[in-house]
C-alpha cells in the first residue's frame, strides 16, 4: 500500500503489550530512500531520547483504525540504546541499537537491506553481518526536514516537497508529493527519487532529470489514484521510465 508520511503522523502505535505513543516523522538514507527509522512521539513516557522503531518491527499499518502494529514489548523498547532528542543518529548508535533487537544491519551489503533487495523479515533466513568492501555509508535525512525543499526541473522551478508517498511494504519512499501552486494551481504532482539528477542539501534543493512540459502533460495526482497501479503504469508510460514494480535489483 501506498501511504503520504503526513497521513502516517499521528498513527498509534501499538506494541505487543500496549500502546507507545503516535508516529511523528521517518529517517531514510538518500542512497537507496528507504525508510530507516519510524521516529515516535512517546508523550511523557520516555522524555528526553528519540524512539526509533526499524521496519523489522513494523509489521502492519491499519489505514482505517489508524495505528501501526510494533513487533516489540514496552520493555524492550524502553531497555533499547538511548538516543538524546538533540543528537542525530550516529553509526555508533545504529551498531549499539541493531545489535540489542538482532536485527542485520542495513548498510552491511550491495542492496537496499544489506544482502538482500528488500527487507526479510524471516530471521532464519539473516546472514552473519560481515564487514566487506562492499558496505556503505547511509546519510540519514528526515522527512520533516527535507519537507519544504525547492524542486527544479530541468528548465525551472516547479514547486517544493510537500510530503513523501511510502510502500508501507517495502518501506521504500516511492515518490516526493510537489506543491505546484505558483506554477500549475489547481494540480498535484509526484516524483520518483529514481528521476533526480543531484540535490544540493546545504542549499535544500533538488534537481530533477525532466522538463516543466513533461511534468505538466503527466497524468494528474490524486490520493485516490494510487490505490490502483494503473495510475503508476500511465505515470511511467508518459515519462517513458521502467516502474519500480520491475526492479529487483534495488528494492526501490
Amino acid at each position: 500500500m501506498l501511504i503520504k508520511s503526513k497521513t502516517l503522523k499521528g498513527y498509534k502505535l501499538h506494541s505487543r503489550d500496549g500502546k507507545i505513543g503516535k508516529a511523528k516523522e521517518f529517517y531514510f538514507d538518500d542512497q537507496y530512500w528507504t525508510v530507516r527509522y519510524l521516529v515516535a512521539d512517546t508523550g511523557n513516557w520516555l522524555m528526553g531520547r528519540q524512539v526509533l522503531i526499524s521496519p523489522y518491527a513494523l509489521v502492519g499499518v491499519n489505514e482505517n483504525e489508524q495505528h501501526v502494529d510494533v513487533n516489540l514489548t514496552k520493555k524492550q523498547i524502553e531497555e533499547s540504546p538511548s538516543l538524546d532528542t538533540d543528537k542525530p543518529v550516529s553509526r555508533q548508535f545504529e551498531e549499539s541499537y541493531h545489535g540489542y533487537y538482532g536485527w542485520p544491519t542495513y548498510w552491511g551489503g550491495p542492496n537496499a537491506w544489506g544482502d538482500h533487495p528488500a527487507i526479510v523479515r524471516d530471521s532464519k533466513k539473516w546472514n552473519k553481518p560481515t564487514q566487506s568492501h562492499e558496505s556503505w555509508n547511509p546519510h540519514l535525512r528526515s522527512t520533516h526536514d527535507v519537507s519544504g525543499y525547492h524542486i527544479h526541473a530541468k528548465d525551472g522551478d516547479i514547486g517544493h516537497v510537500e510530503d513523501f508517498i511510502i510502500d508501507d511494504d517495502s518501506w521504500t519512499i516511492r515518490y516526493f508529493l510537489v506543491d505546484t501552486r505558483n506554477w500549475m494551481p489547481g494540480k498535484k504532482v509526484i516524483i520518483s527519487p529514481k528521476w533526480i539528477d543531484h540535490i544540493i542539501w546545504e542549499d535544500s534543493k533538488v534537481f530533477v532529470n525532466l522538463t516543466r512540459e513533461t511534468i505538466k502533460q503527466s497524468p494528474e495526482y490524486s490520493d485516490k489514484a494510487l490505490i490502483k497501479r494503473d495510475y503508476e503504469v500511465k505515470l511511467h508510460h508518459h515519462l517513458n521510465r521502467e516502474g519500480y514494480w520491475g526492479d529487483h535489483q534495488t528494492g526501490m
